[in-house]
């Protein structure tokens, strides 16, 4: 059983070894906002319960347990995201600091009674998938938008930028999960991208679409 600091800490490992083999210090402690000799004392602990492997000036890396743990978590905030915005009508940019708290009930039943209830979702308001109970997730494939080229189409599958300032930004622009979009123009100078919906053409800059993963169908 891991407390609530040491299951953040986990995930936060998880999320880090995602982009990276070994996870450094300082950027957990950036993560977690907290000094670097503070993570090293709470990474010991961890290392202490079998869950992380560190090795100085290394890095940490989870171990199969560990590993395991995290997934858990990861599974249980994505489930609850979706039941936010599913059953609760939040939006996608105010489900995240909600699951945070939730995300570290301990009941077992509640969530599979959960997962069942939202019909075994496979993805998150996000686009992110979410794990089974077993811990595997289902496969997905997906590019980003900033590698379509001019009369591309395909459809808005996730974001891989979760910030609220970022998800109300594309509400306002229309760019949510399920729509289906094509490359207009791209633009020399900045790269900026134009992009067709149904009803409308929107611009979005480079940044922009850097973070937004798209099922892709190719060439109209």
């Amino acid at each position: 059983m891991q407390s609530y600091t040491e299951e953040n800490y986990l995930k936060i490992i998880y999320h880090l070894a995602e982009k990276t083999t070994n996870v450094q210090t300082n950027a957990i402690a950036e993560q977690m906002q907290t000094k670097p000799a503070s993570v090293t004392d709470m990474i010991k602990k961890l290392a202490d319960k079998g869950l992380v492997d560190y090795i100085k000036y290394q890095g940490v890396t989870l171990t199969e347990t560990g590993k395991n743990a995290a997934i858990d978590i990861v599974r249980k905030h994505r489930l609850w995201e979706v039941f936010l915005v599913d059953k609760l009508n939040f939006k996608w940019d105010e489900v995240h600091d909600v699951a945070e708290e939730l995300e570290h009930i301990k009941s077992t039943e509640l969530i599979e009674r959960l997962d069942e209830f939202l019909g075994f979702p496979k993805a998150d308001p996000h686009g992110d998938p979410i794990p089974d109970k077993n811990g595997r997730f289902a496969k997905t494939q997906f590019i980003k938008l900033i590698e379509l080229k001019v009369g591309d189409t395909g459809t808005i599958t996730g974001v891989s930028q979760h910030s609220s300032a970022f998800l109300k930004h594309l509400e306002k622009l229309g760019l949510t999960l399920g729509i289906p979009i094509k490359i207009s123009d791209i633009t020399d100078f900045d790269g900026s991208v134009e992009i067709q919906l149904a009803d409308k053409q929107v611009n979005i800059s480079r940044e922009v679409a850097k973070h937004i993963l798209i099922s892709s169908n190719g060439k109209n």
